[in-house]
Protein backbone atom coordinates (compact mmCIF):
# COMPACT_ATOMS: atom_id res chain seq x y z
CA UNK A 1 0.00 0.00 0.00
CA UNK A 2 1.26 3.49 -0.76
CA UNK A 3 1.82 5.82 2.11
CA UNK A 4 -0.38 8.42 0.38
CA UNK A 5 -3.04 6.92 2.65
CA UNK A 6 -0.68 6.20 5.55
CA UNK A 7 2.01 8.90 5.53
CA UNK A 8 5.34 8.04 7.04
CA UNK A 9 6.25 9.75 10.29
CA UNK A 10 8.70 12.64 10.31
CA UNK A 11 11.20 10.28 11.90
CA UNK A 12 10.66 7.85 9.04
CA UNK A 13 11.24 10.56 6.43
CA UNK A 14 14.33 11.74 8.33
CA UNK A 15 15.62 8.17 8.40
CA UNK A 16 15.17 7.90 4.64
CA UNK A 17 17.04 11.18 4.06
CA UNK A 18 19.79 10.15 6.47
CA UNK A 19 20.48 7.05 4.40
CA UNK A 20 21.69 9.37 1.63
CA UNK A 21 24.01 10.96 4.23
CA UNK A 22 25.28 7.47 5.07
CA UNK A 23 25.98 6.03 1.66
CA UNK A 24 27.30 9.19 -0.03
CA UNK A 25 30.54 8.65 1.88
CA UNK A 26 31.35 5.77 -0.47
CA UNK A 27 31.37 7.62 -3.83
CA UNK A 28 32.91 10.74 -2.28
CA UNK A 29 35.74 9.24 -0.21
CA UNK A 30 36.38 5.90 -1.89
CA UNK A 31 35.49 6.31 -5.57
CA UNK A 32 36.24 9.99 -6.22
CA UNK A 33 38.88 11.33 -3.87
CA UNK A 34 40.99 9.46 -1.33
CA UNK A 35 41.11 5.72 -2.01
CA UNK A 36 41.07 6.14 -5.80
CA UNK A 37 44.17 8.35 -5.56
CA UNK A 38 45.86 5.89 -3.17
CA UNK A 39 45.23 2.98 -5.55
CA UNK A 40 46.58 4.75 -8.63
CA UNK A 41 49.62 6.23 -6.88
CA UNK A 42 50.46 3.72 -4.13
CA UNK A 43 49.22 0.29 -5.19
CA UNK A 44 49.29 0.05 -8.99
CA UNK A 45 52.55 -0.10 -10.94
CA UNK A 46 52.13 3.49 -12.12
CA UNK A 47 49.42 6.16 -12.32
CA UNK A 48 48.52 5.48 -15.94
CA UNK A 49 48.09 1.74 -15.36
CA UNK A 50 46.29 2.38 -12.08
CA UNK A 51 43.86 4.84 -13.67
CA UNK A 52 43.10 2.42 -16.51
CA UNK A 53 42.51 -0.52 -14.15
CA UNK A 54 40.39 1.59 -11.81
CA UNK A 55 38.26 2.75 -14.71
CA UNK A 56 37.76 -0.81 -15.88
CA UNK A 57 36.68 -1.95 -12.42
CA UNK A 58 34.13 0.85 -12.16
CA UNK A 59 32.98 0.28 -15.74
CA UNK A 60 32.48 -3.47 -15.39
CA UNK A 61 30.70 -3.09 -12.06
CA UNK A 62 28.40 -0.49 -13.65
CA UNK A 63 27.60 -2.99 -16.40
CA UNK A 64 26.67 -5.61 -13.79
CA UNK A 65 24.36 -3.08 -12.12
CA UNK A 66 22.79 -2.16 -15.46
CA UNK A 67 21.90 -5.83 -16.01
CA UNK A 68 20.98 -6.77 -12.43
CA UNK A 69 19.10 -3.61 -11.42
CA UNK A 70 15.88 -4.22 -13.37
CA UNK A 71 15.95 -7.93 -12.48
CA UNK A 72 16.28 -7.58 -8.71
CA UNK A 73 13.84 -4.67 -8.83
CA UNK A 74 11.23 -6.83 -10.52
CA UNK A 75 11.78 -9.64 -8.00
CA UNK A 76 11.51 -7.17 -5.12
CA UNK A 77 8.15 -5.93 -6.42
CA UNK A 78 6.80 -9.47 -6.03
CA UNK A 79 8.18 -10.03 -2.52
CA UNK A 80 6.75 -6.67 -1.41
CA UNK A 81 9.34 -5.47 1.07
CA UNK A 82 12.31 -3.42 -0.04
CA UNK A 83 14.24 -2.94 3.21
CA UNK A 84 15.69 -6.49 3.34
CA UNK A 85 17.19 -5.95 -0.11
CA UNK A 86 18.47 -2.52 0.93
CA UNK A 87 19.96 -3.99 4.12
CA UNK A 88 21.81 -6.69 2.17
CA UNK A 89 23.17 -4.12 -0.31
CA UNK A 90 24.29 -1.76 2.45
CA UNK A 91 25.94 -4.53 4.41
CA UNK A 92 27.70 -5.83 1.30
CA UNK A 93 29.10 -2.41 0.44
CA UNK A 94 30.22 -1.81 4.03
CA UNK A 95 31.98 -5.18 4.31
CA UNK A 96 33.83 -4.65 1.04
CA UNK A 97 34.90 -1.17 2.21
CA UNK A 98 36.10 -2.59 5.53
CA UNK A 99 38.36 -5.06 3.74
CA UNK A 100 40.07 -2.21 1.88
CA UNK A 101 42.22 -1.94 5.02
CA UNK A 102 44.06 -5.04 3.73
CA UNK A 103 45.23 -3.29 0.54
CA UNK A 104 48.85 -2.59 1.38
CA UNK A 105 51.02 -0.54 -1.04
CA UNK A 106 52.07 -3.53 -3.12
CA UNK A 107 51.40 -4.39 -6.78
CA UNK A 108 50.29 -7.86 -5.66
CA UNK A 109 47.26 -6.20 -4.04
CA UNK A 110 45.91 -4.78 -7.31
CA UNK A 111 43.55 -7.65 -8.12
CA UNK A 112 42.17 -7.84 -4.58
CA UNK A 113 41.61 -4.07 -4.54
CA UNK A 114 39.77 -4.12 -7.86
CA UNK A 115 37.55 -7.03 -6.76
CA UNK A 116 36.65 -5.24 -3.52
CA UNK A 117 35.96 -1.94 -5.28
CA UNK A 118 33.87 -3.66 -7.95
CA UNK A 119 31.85 -5.57 -5.34
CA UNK A 120 31.34 -2.46 -3.21
CA UNK A 121 30.20 -0.41 -6.20
CA UNK A 122 27.73 -3.10 -7.30
CA UNK A 123 26.25 -3.29 -3.80
CA UNK A 124 26.09 0.52 -3.54
CA UNK A 125 24.34 1.00 -6.89
CA UNK A 126 21.87 -1.84 -6.34
CA UNK A 127 21.03 -0.39 -2.93
CA UNK A 128 20.07 2.84 -4.65
CA UNK A 129 17.45 0.95 -6.70
CA UNK A 130 15.55 -0.04 -3.54
CA UNK A 131 16.23 3.23 -1.74
CA UNK A 132 14.90 5.36 -4.61
CA UNK A 133 11.85 3.12 -5.02
CA UNK A 134 10.83 3.83 -1.41
CA UNK A 135 10.41 7.56 -2.12
CA UNK A 136 6.86 7.52 -3.49
CA UNK A 137 5.65 5.49 -0.48
CA UNK A 138 6.97 7.93 2.11
CA UNK A 139 4.69 10.92 1.65
CA UNK A 140 1.74 12.20 -0.36
CA UNK A 141 2.41 12.89 -4.04
CA UNK A 142 2.51 16.66 -3.52
CA UNK A 143 5.55 16.33 -1.22
CA UNK A 144 7.69 13.86 -3.18
CA UNK A 145 9.83 16.60 -4.74
CA UNK A 146 10.84 18.28 -1.52
CA UNK A 147 11.66 14.98 0.21
CA UNK A 148 13.78 13.91 -2.77
CA UNK A 149 15.59 17.25 -2.60
CA UNK A 150 16.12 16.94 1.14
CA UNK A 151 17.59 13.48 0.67
CA UNK A 152 19.88 14.56 -2.15
CA UNK A 153 21.06 17.64 -0.27
CA UNK A 154 21.62 15.59 2.88
CA UNK A 155 23.68 13.16 0.82
CA UNK A 156 25.97 15.89 -0.46
CA UNK A 157 26.45 17.14 3.11
CA UNK A 158 27.17 13.67 4.48
CA UNK A 159 29.71 12.86 1.80
CA UNK A 160 31.51 16.15 2.33
CA UNK A 161 31.62 15.94 6.11
CA UNK A 162 32.93 12.38 5.92
CA UNK A 163 35.60 13.55 3.43
CA UNK A 164 36.64 16.46 5.65
CA UNK A 165 36.90 14.17 8.69
CA UNK A 166 39.00 11.70 6.72
CA UNK A 167 41.32 14.47 5.53
CA UNK A 168 41.68 16.00 9.01
CA UNK A 169 41.95 12.79 11.03
CA UNK A 170 43.99 10.61 8.68
CA UNK A 171 45.25 12.01 5.38
CA UNK A 172 46.49 15.57 5.84
CA UNK A 173 47.86 15.41 9.35
CA UNK A 174 51.35 14.66 10.63
CA UNK A 175 49.96 12.39 13.36
CA UNK A 176 47.03 10.34 12.06
CA UNK A 177 44.40 9.07 14.48
CA UNK A 178 45.46 5.92 16.39
CA UNK A 179 49.11 6.66 15.48
CA UNK A 180 48.70 4.91 12.15
CA UNK A 181 51.90 4.15 10.24
CA UNK A 182 52.16 6.41 7.20
CA UNK A 183 55.04 4.38 5.75
CA UNK A 184 52.67 1.41 5.47
CA UNK A 185 49.92 3.70 4.11
CA UNK A 186 47.76 2.84 7.12
CA UNK A 187 46.39 6.40 7.21
CA UNK A 188 45.06 5.91 3.65
CA UNK A 189 43.93 2.30 4.07
CA UNK A 190 41.95 3.33 7.16
CA UNK A 191 39.46 5.28 5.06
CA UNK A 192 37.88 1.96 4.02
CA UNK A 193 36.87 0.86 7.55
CA UNK A 194 36.00 4.47 8.42
CA UNK A 195 33.51 4.67 5.54
CA UNK A 196 32.16 1.22 6.43
CA UNK A 197 31.42 2.31 10.02
CA UNK A 198 29.97 5.61 8.78
CA UNK A 199 27.57 3.81 6.47
CA UNK A 200 26.38 1.29 9.06
CA UNK A 201 25.96 3.95 11.75
CA UNK A 202 23.95 6.46 9.74
CA UNK A 203 22.01 3.90 7.71
CA UNK A 204 20.52 2.40 10.88
CA UNK A 205 17.60 4.91 11.17
CA UNK A 206 16.04 3.93 7.83
CA UNK A 207 15.80 0.32 8.99
CA UNK A 208 14.52 1.29 12.43
CA UNK A 209 12.02 4.06 11.67
CA UNK A 210 11.11 4.18 7.96
CA UNK A 211 8.04 2.23 6.88
CA UNK A 212 8.28 -0.48 4.26
CA UNK A 213 5.67 -2.09 2.09
CA UNK A 214 4.11 -5.24 3.58
CA UNK A 215 5.40 -8.62 2.46
CA UNK A 216 3.28 -10.28 -0.21
CA UNK A 217 3.81 -13.76 1.19
CA UNK A 218 5.12 -14.99 -2.16
CA UNK A 219 8.04 -17.39 -1.80
CA UNK A 220 11.50 -16.45 -3.04
CA UNK A 221 11.49 -18.98 -5.87
CA UNK A 222 8.09 -17.87 -7.10
CA UNK A 223 9.10 -14.20 -6.74
CA UNK A 224 12.13 -14.83 -8.94
CA UNK A 225 9.99 -16.58 -11.57
CA UNK A 226 7.35 -13.83 -11.54
CA UNK A 227 9.99 -11.10 -11.47
CA UNK A 228 11.69 -12.34 -14.63
CA UNK A 229 8.34 -12.81 -16.34
CA UNK A 230 7.17 -9.32 -15.32
CA UNK A 231 10.38 -7.70 -16.54
CA UNK A 232 10.13 -9.43 -19.92
CA UNK A 233 6.50 -8.34 -20.25
CA UNK A 234 7.35 -4.76 -19.29
CA UNK A 235 10.00 -4.57 -22.01
CA UNK A 236 7.76 -6.28 -24.58
CA UNK A 237 4.89 -3.93 -23.75
CA UNK A 238 7.04 -0.80 -23.67
CA UNK A 239 4.32 1.14 -25.50
CA UNK A 240 2.00 0.72 -22.51
CA UNK A 241 4.62 2.50 -20.43
CA UNK A 242 5.53 4.92 -23.19
CA UNK A 243 5.69 8.01 -20.99
CA UNK A 244 8.04 6.35 -18.51
CA UNK A 245 10.32 4.97 -21.23
CA UNK A 246 10.47 8.36 -22.98
CA UNK A 247 11.58 9.90 -19.70
CA UNK A 248 14.20 7.17 -19.16
CA UNK A 249 15.68 7.84 -22.60
CA UNK A 250 15.76 11.61 -22.05
CA UNK A 251 17.26 11.10 -18.60
CA UNK A 252 19.85 8.70 -20.02
CA UNK A 253 21.08 11.40 -22.41
CA UNK A 254 21.29 14.37 -20.07
CA UNK A 255 22.71 12.19 -17.28
CA UNK A 256 25.55 11.27 -19.66
CA UNK A 257 26.27 14.99 -19.80
CA UNK A 258 26.21 15.34 -16.02
CA UNK A 259 28.44 12.29 -15.48
CA UNK A 260 30.90 13.44 -18.12
CA UNK A 261 31.03 16.89 -16.55
CA UNK A 262 31.97 15.31 -13.22
CA UNK A 263 34.43 12.87 -14.79
CA UNK A 264 36.29 15.42 -16.91
CA UNK A 265 35.79 18.60 -14.88
CA UNK A 266 38.94 18.01 -12.83
CA UNK A 267 40.96 17.01 -15.89
CA UNK A 268 39.82 20.16 -17.70
CA UNK A 269 40.60 22.37 -14.72
CA UNK A 270 44.08 20.87 -14.32
CA UNK A 271 44.95 20.89 -18.02
CA UNK A 272 43.48 24.22 -19.10
CA UNK A 273 43.89 26.28 -15.94
CA UNK A 274 46.81 24.50 -14.28
CA UNK A 275 44.98 23.75 -11.01
CA UNK A 276 46.98 21.70 -8.50
CA UNK A 277 45.68 18.52 -6.86
CA UNK A 278 45.05 20.45 -3.63
CA UNK A 279 43.05 23.06 -5.55
CA UNK A 280 41.08 20.30 -7.29
CA UNK A 281 40.12 18.88 -3.90
CA UNK A 282 38.94 22.33 -2.81
CA UNK A 283 37.05 22.80 -6.07
CA UNK A 284 35.41 19.40 -5.69
CA UNK A 285 34.34 20.21 -2.16
CA UNK A 286 32.97 23.58 -3.27
CA UNK A 287 31.07 21.98 -6.16
CA UNK A 288 29.45 19.49 -3.80
CA UNK A 289 28.49 22.28 -1.40
CA UNK A 290 26.73 24.29 -4.10
CA UNK A 291 25.06 21.15 -5.47
CA UNK A 292 23.70 20.35 -2.02
CA UNK A 293 22.44 23.92 -1.62
CA UNK A 294 20.76 23.68 -5.02
CA UNK A 295 19.09 20.36 -4.17
CA UNK A 296 17.72 21.80 -0.92
CA UNK A 297 16.73 25.13 -2.45
CA UNK A 298 14.81 23.65 -5.38
CA UNK A 299 13.12 20.96 -3.27
CA UNK A 300 9.95 23.00 -2.73
CA UNK A 301 9.89 24.22 -6.35
CA UNK A 302 9.90 20.59 -7.45
CA UNK A 303 6.47 20.19 -5.84
CA UNK A 304 5.05 23.57 -6.85
CA UNK A 305 6.46 23.81 -10.39
CA UNK A 306 6.66 20.09 -11.12
CA UNK A 307 9.75 17.92 -11.54
CA UNK A 308 9.85 18.34 -15.31
CA UNK A 309 10.06 22.13 -15.15
CA UNK A 310 12.82 22.00 -12.53
CA UNK A 311 14.86 19.64 -14.71
CA UNK A 312 14.34 21.78 -17.83
CA UNK A 313 15.32 24.98 -16.03
CA UNK A 314 18.37 23.26 -14.59
CA UNK A 315 19.48 21.88 -17.96
CA UNK A 316 18.99 25.25 -19.64
CA UNK A 317 21.11 27.07 -17.07
CA UNK A 318 23.69 24.26 -17.07
CA UNK A 319 24.01 24.62 -20.84
CA UNK A 320 24.76 28.35 -20.64
CA UNK A 321 27.06 27.99 -17.63
CA UNK A 322 28.98 25.17 -19.32
CA UNK A 323 29.35 27.33 -22.40
CA UNK A 324 30.67 30.14 -20.20
CA UNK A 325 33.14 27.77 -18.54
CA UNK A 326 34.51 26.89 -21.98
CA UNK A 327 34.89 30.54 -22.96
CA UNK A 328 36.54 32.08 -19.87
CA UNK A 329 40.32 32.18 -19.75
CA UNK A 330 41.07 33.22 -16.17
CA UNK A 331 40.93 31.02 -13.09
CA UNK A 332 38.72 33.37 -11.05
CA UNK A 333 35.82 33.28 -13.50
CA UNK A 334 36.29 29.53 -13.90
CA UNK A 335 35.78 29.14 -10.14
CA UNK A 336 32.70 31.37 -10.18
CA UNK A 337 31.07 29.57 -13.09
CA UNK A 338 32.17 26.12 -11.94
CA UNK A 339 30.69 26.52 -8.47
CA UNK A 340 27.52 27.99 -9.98
CA UNK A 341 27.12 24.80 -12.00
CA UNK A 342 26.65 22.89 -8.77
CA UNK A 343 23.56 24.89 -7.86
CA UNK A 344 21.75 23.38 -10.86
CA UNK A 345 23.40 19.93 -10.91
CA UNK A 346 21.78 19.02 -7.59
CA UNK A 347 18.20 19.92 -8.65
CA UNK A 348 18.59 18.13 -12.00
CA UNK A 349 19.52 14.93 -10.19
CA UNK A 350 16.98 15.26 -7.40
CA UNK A 351 14.05 16.21 -9.63
CA UNK A 352 14.87 13.31 -11.96
CA UNK A 353 14.38 10.91 -9.05
CA UNK A 354 11.10 12.50 -8.00
CA UNK A 355 9.82 12.58 -11.60
CA UNK A 356 10.52 8.87 -11.87
CA UNK A 357 8.66 8.28 -8.61
CA UNK A 358 5.64 10.09 -10.11
CA UNK A 359 5.76 8.27 -13.46
CA UNK A 360 6.46 4.69 -12.37
CA UNK A 361 3.36 2.48 -11.96
CA UNK A 362 3.18 1.60 -8.25
CA UNK A 363 2.88 -2.16 -8.80
CA UNK A 364 6.24 -2.27 -10.65
CA UNK A 365 7.92 0.76 -9.09
CA UNK A 366 11.09 -1.01 -7.93
CA UNK A 367 11.45 -2.66 -11.33
CA UNK A 368 11.14 0.75 -12.94
CA UNK A 369 13.82 2.16 -10.65
CA UNK A 370 15.97 -0.75 -11.77
CA UNK A 371 15.46 0.48 -15.33
CA UNK A 372 16.16 3.98 -14.01
CA UNK A 373 19.55 2.70 -12.79
CA UNK A 374 20.07 1.11 -16.21
CA UNK A 375 19.33 4.44 -17.92
CA UNK A 376 22.13 6.03 -15.93
CA UNK A 377 24.66 3.38 -16.97
CA UNK A 378 23.70 2.02 -20.40
CA UNK A 379 25.38 4.75 -22.46
CA UNK A 380 27.86 6.03 -19.89
CA UNK A 381 30.66 5.40 -22.40
CA UNK A 382 29.30 7.93 -24.92
CA UNK A 383 30.22 11.14 -23.08
CA UNK A 384 33.85 10.21 -22.34
CA UNK A 385 34.30 8.86 -25.88
CA UNK A 386 32.98 12.04 -27.48
CA UNK A 387 34.99 14.32 -25.21
CA UNK A 388 38.14 12.27 -25.77
CA UNK A 389 37.61 12.02 -29.54
CA UNK A 390 36.91 15.72 -30.03
CA UNK A 391 39.86 16.66 -27.81
CA UNK A 392 42.22 14.56 -29.94
CA UNK A 393 40.77 15.79 -33.25
CA UNK A 394 40.93 19.47 -32.33
CA UNK A 395 43.92 19.19 -29.98
CA UNK A 396 41.86 21.28 -27.55
CA UNK A 397 40.24 20.44 -24.21
CA UNK A 398 37.77 23.28 -24.74
CA UNK A 399 36.51 21.79 -27.98
CA UNK A 400 36.33 18.34 -26.41
CA UNK A 401 34.33 19.52 -23.42
CA UNK A 402 31.83 21.22 -25.73
CA UNK A 403 30.31 17.76 -26.32
CA UNK A 404 28.64 18.07 -22.92
CA UNK A 405 26.43 20.86 -24.28
CA UNK A 406 24.92 18.48 -26.83
CA UNK A 407 23.87 16.02 -24.12
CA UNK A 408 22.11 18.74 -22.14
CA UNK A 409 20.35 20.16 -25.21
CA UNK A 410 19.24 16.83 -26.72
CA UNK A 411 18.17 15.44 -23.33
CA UNK A 412 16.18 18.60 -22.61
CA UNK A 413 14.44 18.57 -25.99
CA UNK A 414 13.44 14.94 -25.48
CA UNK A 415 12.17 15.73 -21.99
CA UNK A 416 9.87 18.38 -23.47
CA UNK A 417 7.95 15.56 -25.15
CA UNK A 418 7.33 13.70 -21.87
CA UNK A 419 3.97 14.49 -20.23
CA UNK A 420 4.06 14.98 -16.47
CA UNK A 421 1.84 13.22 -13.96
CA UNK A 422 1.50 12.63 -10.23
CA UNK A 423 2.24 9.42 -8.39
CA UNK A 424 -0.74 7.14 -7.75
CA UNK A 425 -1.67 4.93 -4.83
CA UNK A 426 -0.50 1.32 -5.02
Amino acid sequence: MSLDSQPSTRLGVAGWCLYDWANSAFPTVIITFVFAAYFTKGVAADEVTGTALWGQAIGWSALVVAVMGPIVGAISDHTGRRKPWLFASTLGCSIACGFLWTIIPDENMVLRALILIGAANIAFELGMVFYNAMLADLVSSDRIGRVSGWGWGTGYAGGLICLVLVLVLFVQTETPLFDLNKDAAEHLRAVGPFVAIWMVLFAAPIFLFTKDRPATGIGKGEAVRRGFKELVQTIKNARQHGTTFKFLIARMIYTDGLNTLFAFGGIYAAGTFGMSFADLIKFGIGLNVTAGIGAFGFAWLDDSWGSKKVILVSLTVLTFLSLGMLIVTDIFHFWVIGLSLGIFIGPAQSASRSMMAHLAPPEIRTEMFGLYALSGKATAFMGPMLVGGLTLMADSQRVGMSAILAFFIVGGVMLLMVPERRATVA
